[in-house]
């Protein structure tokens, strides 16, 4: 087991809405980080198009 890897007894429990908390997403934006809460709308919009690289997919050769 590596320090990624999450034990099954976490996996099953479920929080409920008050015992959550709001996580903030960054990202990075012409060479700096910044919340993606601050973006305009039309960059909100942008962000969730987004594709993301998944190394497993690729293919060599």
């Amino acid at each position: 087991m590596n320090d990624m890897t999450v034990p099954t007894q976490a996996a099953t429990h479920v929080l409920k809405d008050e015992e959550r908390t709001r996580c903030e997403v960054w990202t990075r934006v012409m060479g700096y980080h910044r919340p993606v809460t601050s973006f305009n709308k039309g960059k909100k919009s942008e962000h969730r198009e987004r594709r993301f690289f998944v190394e497993s997919r690729c293919r060599m050769g």
